[in-house]
């Protein structure tokens, strides 16, 4: 019975573990990791580039125009 006991509590510690590792990732890795994707892709597909490419325009999900830099800092006028 001892021996159960201790695989039981092995078990837990390793569930908990693994659940703390998931909640990291997807609380602060996660969001760095879309957020790249999502620059990435609205700048593959900007059109309308200044000759630095620092300011361009590029349609949005839900197909409007924003600008944006290639970092990903939408500078659509307020």
């Amino acid at each position: 019975m001892k021996e159960a006991t201790g695989e039981l509590n092995i078990t837990v510690i390793t569930v908990v573990a693994i659940a703390a590792i998931a909640a990291f990732f997807y609380a602060f890795i996660w969001p760095a990791i879309k957020n790249n994707l999502n620059r990435q892709t609205l700048c593959a597909s900007a059109y309308s580039c200044n000759d630095k490419r620092n300011v361009c325009e590029a349609l949005d999900k839900d197909g409007n125009p924003t600008y944006l830099d290639c970092s990903g800092t939408d500078v659509s006028p307020k």
